[in-house]
């Protein structure tokens, strides 16, 4: 691999800088728990919508899942 393959691609415009960074595991983890919560959210408001349809049991599973998620 040359200089140029490893180079960033910039819309025809000189590369500034170098474009292999490392982030930090402390920003992984955050990204992480970002999508978790979030797919926790699409789980959650089908539960919220039939609450009145299937009734207290529905809350006390999606509580559990919550609970689960947290820990």
């Amino acid at each position: 691999k040359g200089p140029e393959k490893l180079s960033s691609y910039e819309s025809g415009i000189e590369p500034m800088g170098d474009a292999w960074l490392q982030f930090r595991i402390r920003y992984y983890m955050f990204a992480l728990v970002f999508v978790v919560f979030d797919v926790e959210t699409v789980f959650l408001y089908p539960w919220a919508m039939s609450f009145d349809v299937l009734g207290v049991s529905v809350f006390i599973e999606a509580f559990i899942f919550v609970l689960i998620l947290i820990v």
